[in-house]
């Protein structure tokens, strides 16, 4: 996951649906890679069972290599090197990043979400993460309803190098928005929820021109 020049603008950052089948989803996947350019696939699974984490490690992998994709996992920092993976994206903010920078070493990709907060990003990437995430950026009836405010971006672009990456129910207006400003869109739920991922990633993809 590489820091995009000026003249390329964001990249999308894709994550995957909390549940999959792995009959079904690799080919789904696919289909995403080859329809617009990813810098990055996030493996978010919700199960805590191993076998089926491994699994579809191994089946996501061989998607995501085939195409030059970075594949990293949500939290499982021991599950990187035994999968063959390309890094971790920790959930808990900054408080994880040295050690699991140290555990990983140099050449893994350490990200972290951060939630709405400046200060923790800021925390992160000190820490020695690859990338920080903040969001939700759309409105959401969940949590506590705050959202990450365009002027963080805003602040971000100009004084911090390390990349930023915005995520959390984002729309084509949103995308607009926030592109001159964000390294990576997080993009998930936004399209695994329709008929057709691929035409509905299409359409953010092309927001973000």
């Amino acid at each position: 996951m590489t820091e995009p020049s000026e003249p390329t603008g964001p990249q999308i950052y894709l994550i995957t649906p909390p549940e999959i089948e792995l009959s079904r989803y690799p080919a789904q996947l696919a289909g995403c890679l080859d329809s617009v350019e990813v810098g990055c696939v996030r493996m978010a699974l919700a199960s805590q069972d191993e076998d089926l984490i491994a699994r579809a490690g191994d089946a996501l992998r061989e998607v995501c290599h085939a195409r030059d994709v970075a594949l990293v996992i949500t939290d499982h920092v021991l599950m990187v090197e035994r999968l063959g993976l390309d890094g971790v994206h920790l959930a808990d903010g900054s408080r994880n990043v040295r050690k699991t920078r140290k555990d990983l070493g140099e050449d893994a990709i350490v990200g972290a979400f951060c939630g709405t907060t400046r200060h923790d990003a800021m925390s992160a990437a000190e820490a020695g993460a690859d990338y920080a995430a903040l969001g939700p950026v759309g409105a959401s009836p969940l949590g506590d309803g705050e959202s990450a405010a365009l002027e963080t971006f805003e602040w971000w672009s100009e004084m911090i190098e390390v990349p930023i990456v915005a995520e959390g129910h984002l729309d084509a207006d949103l995308i607009r928005q926030y592109a001159p400003v964000t390294d990576f869109f997080g993009i998930g739920p936004e399209i695994w929820i329709q008929d057709d991922a691929v035409a509905a990633l299409k359409a953010l993809s092309q927001a973000m021109a």
